[in-house]
């Protein structure tokens, strides 16, 4: 009797646990919409989140929110440009630049969304319930084709493998230690000269590398830790994996010997204008 107590017990607990888990789960929310028409990837138009891009949002990557989130007309812009993107057919041939132009754009317009939705706010971090509660990786959801992804699945399940690092110096979780949002849209056209671009920026500012040649220790941005398999088996390997990318002088001096490697805190402040301070000029 007593065993079968302590069974009725842990039962009774784990279906009380069950329904606070769903009770409190995260709200799913979906943007886009179901598209009556699919096309290629290479056939999605990204004027319309280029054009969002150069009004809102400035050279170092900073947003004006407050702007954005004034403008109604500019709000719907973006929803339309969300539903644009649902026509988009996973499943159609498309060439490797659009499909990554596609996911890149995806990715940052998403986000961006998912920040005006919350604004006003002073991180995405405010936004990321681990265990209950909405947590804006997961739950929110855009529309492509015939199913629904999320921040999550953009990134680790589709663009990392796609086997191109540089994504992570493309995609932007609207914080200060991100890489810079373009104030323009990738294209499949342009894309490894922004990608280039972007890498060379990224690494250019002292927020995310510093060397010191003294004493052979480089600090690098969080992201080379985080997802370090993507460069290389070491984080000396990562480094080298994008010594084009690096300033010269740096890069001269990571060629001639043995350096350590460690890592920056990430700032995770919103990538706001109104905000903004001088990280990255």
């Amino acid at each position: 009797m007593k065993r079968w107590n302590t069974c009725w017990l842990a039962l009774t607990l784990g279906m009380i646990v069950m329904q606070a888990t769903s009770a409190t789960a995260g709200e799913k929310i979906t943007v886009g919409k179901k598209a009556t028409r699919l096309v290629s990837f290479d056939q999605v138009s990204h004027a319309a989140w280029d054009k969002m891009l150069k009004q809102f949002c400035d050279r170092d990557g900073y947003v004006d929110y407050a702007g954005w989130k004034r403008s109604k007309a500019d709000q719907i812009a973006l929803d339309k440009y969300l539903a644009t993107l649902s026509a988009g057919n996973p499943k159609a041939p498309s060439s490797p630049e659009g499909k990554l132009a596609f996911w890149i754009n995806a990715y940052n317009a998403v986000t961006v969304w998912g920040i005006l939705h919350e604004f006003p706010t002073t991180s995405i971090r405010n936004h990321t319930a681990k265990v209950f509660g909405y947590n804006i990786w997961h739950d929110l959801l855009l529309t492509v084709g015939d199913e629904t992804v999320s921040l999550d699945t953009i990134e680790h399940k589709i663009l990392r493998k796609a086997g191109e690092n540089r994504i992570h110096f493309a995609i932007v979780c609207a914080s200060v230690g991100c890489p810079r949002l373009r104030n323009e849209a990738y294209s499949k056209d342009k894309l490894e000269a922004q990608l280039a671009d972007n890498t060379r920026d990224f690494f250019s500012r002292s927020t995310n590398f510093r060397i010191d040649r003294a004493t052979h220790v480089v600090q690098v941005s969080s992201i080379l830790d985080w997802f370090g398999e993507d460069f290389g088996e070491t984080p000396q390997a990562g480094l080298a994996s994008l010594a084009d990318y690096l300033p010269k002088s740096a890069g001269a001096a990571l060629a001639q010997g043995q350096f350590s490697v460690k890592y920056l805190d990430y700032d995770w402040a919103l990538n706001d204008q109104a905000t903004r301070n001088t990280a990255r000029r």
